[in-house]
């Protein structure tokens, strides 16, 4: 069973989604570690370094997001989480802002996955398959 770290990042305290992610990525064979809402990126990276989780799944939709996931790429290298595969989504900028300028730039972060506000969890599931197999 492989094994995905997922929590909210930051200052945010929504944790309606997180609960929804879990559930559905349980119910589809993942080892589900869920470090909640309030979480660090260091809470993220020793998580899934004390569980060998192949993806780290962060949610956000206080809008801060950018902000709390600067250098996330670079802290999990630096912790030898350098295969990791890293997701982001929710409402993870400030204000309305194009949605492909805001991929580009987690993307250009090392972010492997970027989801606009709103996406379903099962857009995740089917890159998950193909990121890191079930």
């Amino acid at each position: 069973m492989k094994t995905v770290v997922i929590g909210v990042i930051g200052a945010d305290v929504h944790a309606v989604g997180n609960k929804i992610i879990d559930y559905v990525l349980s119910e589809n064979g993942y080892n589900v570690v869920n470090i909640g809402v309030l979480s660090s990126q260091e809470d993220f990276i020793n998580a899934a370094i004390e569980t060998d989780a192949k993806a780290i799944l962060i949610s956000s939709l206080y809008g801060h997001g950018e902000i709390d996931c600067r250098f996330m790429r670079e802290q999990c290298e630096e912790a030898g989480l350098d295969k990791v595969k890293l997701y982001v989504g929710g409402n993870i900028v400030v204000g309305k802002q194009d949605f492909n300028d805001v991929e580009k730039r987690f993307k250009k972060m090392g972010f492997d996955r970027v989801y606009p506000p709103g996406v379903k969890i099962e857009q995740a599931l089917v890159d998950l398959k193909e990121d890191i197999g079930i």
